[in-house]
């Protein structure tokens, strides 16, 4: 009898708990009808400018319940319904138009927002609007949203009847393996680039031989992920900026960067390939050129051959690159007023040998990226392969005259001589970066076979040099320490100023700001 009462005991002890425990949680099923007083992260979401028919980023909004009482919002849906190329996210769910949402005491959700746009009819850019409606009636509460989107040339590589993309021919490798990428070789009809409307390009860009890319000022160039510009043997390319009258805008500068225009984007080096200067490819010219977060900005190939330079770049800056601004690989390359800045291994590399003048150049590398894998400036003239093979090249001449070496780093210079090549350099009334000790005769600032008028350690006093801004200011050593007779072969500095009275080092001539 006793154990009968327990067992019956423990049957209505155990009934009871799982009413309470019910009763604790049913308000969790209990929301009331939103009233029309959510409260939201912003009022309208402003999608950055995308290209026609490239996706945006992913953005976020966060929908507030401040009051204390469960809510449930009856419909979260776009103005335009299914017709609208807004895309929506719910706390997790795709769609546009969603039912019943709940939404706890005093909590949020999140509402995930993205576009893709066709600009067909629309002119060259136009704004696209909808917006977002939380419930109806005289409950409805909206926020809007917001895109501009422009029109561009698009140069993309056709798809194969099997699904894959044409691709073109690079070379091969060691092993006699042909090496290709995603691409296309321009047509005639594409090889002028103007600045009507920006231009995109996914793969690889052909120029093809006996061919020349030309580029006019104000031209905007966007490169997908792992695109670029290839120019074969005997093409040539092109790059006609101007001086600009807002250093801000670049107006009639050409400017090479990646597709993705959002503010996050545009710091983020490695963002597309490279432009690729081949072997064989002839009179390349640059001028007024902006190159920013590629992953080897420019790649310049030559051999010891050659009587004419590979290129010419002038009032150019690169930077951002997640490896190497420009790369000379046994090229001839002559720049004046080049603005080098930061990059993930080296800002300047002139590998395997070559013919180099650098004039009145600021190489300097302040990456902000993480680790850095290299100097400012490296020069050799032997590359050892991951085989264990190694390549070799003459060094016929690396001359660095009124220029600018520096860097975050303590040594900001690194010189190679395999002692069996050419290996002939030289740095006149130039201010480098090196501190500390060096049993390496390459290193002897005092040897005036490769060094005069050498200036170590000074004050640099650049504007903001993690951020590529390499304007001098008032404190910095390199005013009016530049040599006048090679300051008169380039006059004006990389915005225009006249540097022929007391030249400064670098390709910025310090002037005093109103």
């Amino acid at each position: 009898m006793k154990s009968t009462s327990c067992l019956r005991f423990c049957y209505v002890s155990i009934l009871f708990l799982i009413v309470v425990l019910w009763s604790s949680c049913r308000k969790d099923f209990d929301y009331s009808t939103s009233s029309g007083n959510l409260e939201f992260s912003r009022d309208t979401v402003f999608i950055d400018t995308i290209f026609t028919n490239i996706g945006s980023s992913t953005y976020t909004l966060k929908v507030y319940n401040t009051s204390s009482t469960d809510i449930e919002i009856p419909t979260i849906q776009l103005a335009s319904g299914q017709n609208s190329m807004y895309r929506l996210n719910v706390d997790g769910t795709a769609g546009k138009n969603f039912q019943n949402i709940p939404l706890l005491a005093n909590d949020s959700l999140f509402v995930f927002i993205e576009t893709t746009v066709d600009i067909t009819d629309n002119g060259l850019s136009f704004l696209y609007t909808d917006a977002l409606q939380f419930d109806s009636g005289e409950r409805q509460q909206e926020v809007q949203l917001v895109t501009l989107v422009k029109d561009a040339v698009f140069i993309f590589p056709p798809t194969n009847p099997d699904g894959s993309k044409t691709t073109v021919l690079l070379g091969q490798d060691n092993e006699g393996n042909d090496i290709r990428v995603e691409g296309v070789e321009l047509t005639d009809s594409q090889l002028n680039f103007s600045n009507e409307k920006p231009y995109v390009i996914y793969g690889y860009a052909a120029v093809p031989e006996d061919r020349t890319l030309t580029v006019e000022a104000g031209a905007r160039v966007h490169f997908h992920e792992n695109s670029g510009i290839w120019v074969r043997p005997g093409a040539t390319l092109q790059i006609n900026g101007s001086l600009s009258a807002d250093t801000v805008l670049l107006e009639k500068e050409v400017i090479f960067e990646g597709d993705r225009l959002e503010p996050e984007f545009d710091a983020v080096a490695g963002q597309w390939g490279s432009v690729w200067l081949s072997n064989g490819s002839i009179a390349n010219s640059i001028d007024h050129l902006t190159l920013k977060n590629a992953t080897i900005g420019l790649f310049v190939e030559g051999d010891d051959l050659q009587a004419s330079p590979t290129l010419t770049i002038t009032n150019s800056q690169i930077y951002n690159s997640a490896s190497v601004n420009l790369w000379g690989s046994n090229a001839k390359i002559v720049g004046a007023n080049m603005v080098l800045g930061g990059a993930g291994a080296i800002s300047l590399y002139c590998s395997l040998g070559g013919d180099y003048n650098f004039t009145h150049s600021t190489i300097a590398n302040y990456w902000s990226g993480g680790f850095r894998r290299g100097p400012a400036l490296t020069i050799d003239n032997e590359v050892s392969l991951t085989s264990g093979d190694k390549l070799q090249g003459n060094l016929l001449n690396a001359s660095f005259v009124n220029c600018i070496v520096a860097g975050s780093n303590f040594k900001e210079l690194d010189l190679f001589d395999n002692g069996n090549n050419d290996f002939n350099f030289s740095f006149d009334d130039c201010l480098i970066q090196f501190d500390g000790d060096s049993d390496n005769p390459l290193f002897d600032f005092t040897n005036t076979t490769y060094y005069n008028s050498i200036f170590l350690n000074e004050n640099f006093d650049f504007k903001n040099a993690f951020q590529n801004d390499f304007r001098l200011g008032s404190e910095s050593f390199a005013l009016d320490s530049g040599q006048i007779n090679s300051a008169l072969q380039v006059p004006l500095d990389i915005l225009g100023t006249d540097r022929t009275s007391s030249p400064d080092l670098g390709a910025y001539e310090f002037t005093v700001e109103e």
